[in-house]
C-alpha cells in the first residue's frame, strides 16, 4: 500500500513528538464516555431528586460533558460536576463500590458503564487519526497517547493500535504517579520525559476543552484541536493554535 504524503505545519526541523489524546482523537470511544457521564448522573440525580425533593435536572451530554468532565481523571469529573450543581458529596476513596453516594461510588458506577459498553459494542479507530501517526513515525517523529482514562490500554487493544505509540500515560499512570489530571499539564510533561524531548518540539492533539488547556499551560510549541462536535470555534478560544475536523485532513490522500 501506498504510504500517504503529507501536509501538516508538523516538521521534524521543528517538533521531535506528538501526543495525542485517546477518546475522540484516536478512538471513537469519547461518545461511549459522554452516554456513560449522563446515564449515571442522571440515574444518580433522579434518585436523588425522589429522596431530597430537589428539582431533577438532567446532565446534558453536550456542555455538562465538555465544560465539567471531558478529558479529566474520572473522579475530578464527578467532583467538578457535581459542584457545578451545588452537590457536596464525601470523597470515599478510588476503592468504594459503585452503590456508594461519593465521588469515589459514582466514579466507579460509571466506570462499569464503560466496561460494560466497550465489552458490548467495541471500538474503533479513526482512520485519518491512523493515518496522520504512521505519517508521523514515517517521518520519525516519536508519538504517544495520553490519555485520563483507566480504560486506556483495553480500548488501543480492542482497536488494534495499542502498537502505534511509544509511550502511553493513562489514568493508572496518574494514580500511581500521583498526578494532576487536565486541565494541568502533568500528564503531557511526562510523556515528553519519556520519550525525551521538550515540550516547546513537541505538539498536543485534543479533543477536550481540559486538554487545550493543559497543552498551553505546558507550554508545549503547538496545540491541535480535533472538532469532533462542530465545536471548532470553542476549541479556537480555549487557545487551539489550529482546528481540524478530522486528523485526515493533515494527510493528502486520506
Amino acid at each position: 500500500m501506498q504510504k500517504p504524503s503529507y501536509r501538516s505545519p508538523i516538521t521534524r526541523d521543528r517538533y521531535d513528538a506528538v501526543l495525542f489524546d485517546l477518546d475522540g482523537v484516536v478512538t471513537d470511544t469519547a461518545s461511549i464516555h459522554a452516554a456513560c457521564w449522563k446515564q449515571m448522573f442522571d440515574e444518580y440525580l433522579q434518585e436523588r431528586s425522589t429522596r431530597t425533593g430537589e428539582t431533577f435536572r438532567s446532565f446534558d451530554p453536550g456542555a455538562d460533558y465538555r465544560l465539567h468532565v471531558d478529558g479529566k481523571p474520572r473522579f475530578d469529573g464527578v467532583r467538578d460536576f457535581l459542584n457545578s450543581r451545588g452537590i457536596d458529596l464525601p470523597e470515599g476513596s478510588q476503592h468504594d463500590p459503585p452503590e456508594a453516594e461519593t465521588v469515589g461510588g459514582l466514579g466507579n458506577r460509571k466506570n462499569r458503564l464503560v466496561t460494560r459498553a466497550i465489552e458490548e459494542k467495541g471500538v474503533y479507530a479513526y482512520q485519518g487519526s491512523v493515518q496522520f501517526i504512521h505519517a508521523l513515525r514515517g517521518l520519525g517523529c516519536k508519538v504517544a497517547v495520553v490519555s485520563s482514562s483507566e480504560n486506556c490500554e483495553a480500548v488501543l487493544k480492542a482497536a488494534k493500535v495499542d502498537g502505534l505509540f511509544e509511550a502511553r500515560i493513562d489514568g493508572v499512570t496518574v494514580e500511581e504517579q500521583h498526578l494532576a489530571g487536565k486541565p494541568a499539564p502533568d500528564t503531557f510533561l511526562m510523556a515528553a520525559r519519556l520519550l525525551g524531548v521538550e515540550p516547546s518540539r513537541a505538539v498536543i492533539v485534543e479533543d477536550a476543552l481540559s486538554g487545550i488547556e493543559a497543552g498551553l499551560a505546558g507550554k508545549f510549541g503547538l496545540v491541535i484541536g480535533v472538532a469532533r462536535r462542530d465545536n471548532a470555534e470553542e476549541l479556537r478560544r480555549h487557545g487551539a493554535h489550529l482546528v481540524v475536523n478530522d486528523l485526515g485532513e493533515l494527510v493528502d490522500g486520506a
